[in-house]
């Protein structure tokens, strides 16, 4: 019998051509599993691809509201954002899709874990760590970083999937790279890898508009919070998921939340990209003025300290470590219930 290995399935390019790789070079059976933290129609024609590229199952796992009432509130709370601008989208989703993944190895007995971040990326880290923290005695193995990966290019990854019979979707044209989720979605490359370019906005932008394309006449939104937790919005009681779509709507319609940022990824390398983030800028912001309403001047000192290194532990792929666990509760105390 074959073992068997989950691989983490975007449906993208990258993680379509892992499949007949993996069963190349490993001779495994392998088991893909993509976790819906909101990504909408991307997840439309994926099992049908997954299986046709040699998967022998596919699990589409519904992980929304977990991402949303068990990370995304979290980070929330304590306020974190990474070097000053960045909302944590990516980094807050990665965890929870890792859990899924640790789950899914165990239920059907894998013995590996493959997943497709490249190896000047973040998201590799992310991966990583919380698979050991959870999985100590699985394997890893990260395709891009793998000596039998050979493959350079988009044009080659799209030439090995004609030579094994797979006729996918995917152009050779070049284009954004991008992850979306309910909380953002991010854009790099293209224009953007020069920092001396203005990104192309109409072009660029899926949740909404820049600021000169939005309505004149501004609107109110009231919120609701209980314990720190977000309930309603315009006073319509709402869970945490649906709370993020509807701010998402109002914030997209009048361009909020889009940022231009260089960062300094986990790995030392500088990275440029567009996030657009409406709902979570709006539930920040709103959450933050509760905060300037009930915390006293030290409390409030602290809490931002301890915020901004929380931002750093959730950036650095460290959601499952003893340090995350005390932060998440130090960064919110009592009194901003």
């Amino acid at each position: 019998m074959k073992e068997k290995v989950v691989l983490a399935y975007s449906g993208g390019l990258d993680t379509t051509v892992i499949i007949p790789w993996l069963k190349e070079n490993f001779d495994y059976e392998v088991i893909c599993v993509c976790g819906n933290c909101g990504q909408g129609n991307e997840l439309d024609g994926l099992e049908e691809r997954a299986l046709s590229s040699g998967a022998s199952k596919l699990y589409i796992e519904d992980l929304t509201d977990e991402f949303c009432e068990d990370f995304i509130v979290p980070c929330v709370q304590a306020h974190a954002v990474y070097e000053n601008k960045y909302l944590l989208g990516t980094s807050m989703a990665r965890p929870v899709i890792a859990k899924k993944l640790v789950e899914i190895a165990r239920k059907e007995g894998a013995t590996a874990i493959c997943h497709g971040a490249t190896g000047k990326g973040n998201d590799q880290i992310r991966f990583e760590l919380a698979i050991k923290a959870l999985a100590p005695d699985l394997k890893i193995i990260a395709a891009w970083r793998n000596e039998k990966w050979t493959l350079k290019s988009r044009e080659e990854e799209i030439e090995y999937c004609r030579q094994h019979g797979i006729n996918l979707p995917f152009s050779a044209d070049s284009s954004y790279s991008r992850d979306r989720n309910l909380w953002h979605i991010s854009h790099e490359g293209l224009e953007l890898e020069d920092p001396a370019n203005e990104p192309n906005f109409d072009h660029l932008l899926v949740l909404g508009v820049t600021p000169e394309k939005a309505p004149d006449e501004g609107e109110y939104v009231t919120m609701t919070f209980e314990k720190g937790v977000p309930t309603s919005v315009n006073g319509k009681k709402m869970k945490v998921a649906d709370i993020i779509a509807t701010l998402n709507e109002l914030g997209g319609k009048h361009g909020i939340g889009i940022v231009d940022i260089v960062e300094n990824r986990v790995v030392g390398m500088k990275s440029r990209g567009v996030y657009e983030t409406p709902g979570g800028t709006i539930l920040y912001e709103a959450h933050q003025q509760l905060e300037e309403l009930i915390l006293d001047r030290d409390t409030y000192a602290l809490k931002a300290d301890l915020g901004n290194k929380f931002a750093q532990i959730v950036y650095e792929g460290k959601w499952f470590t003893h340090c995350a666990r005390r932060c998440r509760r130090s960064s919110n105390p009592p009194s901003a219930m």
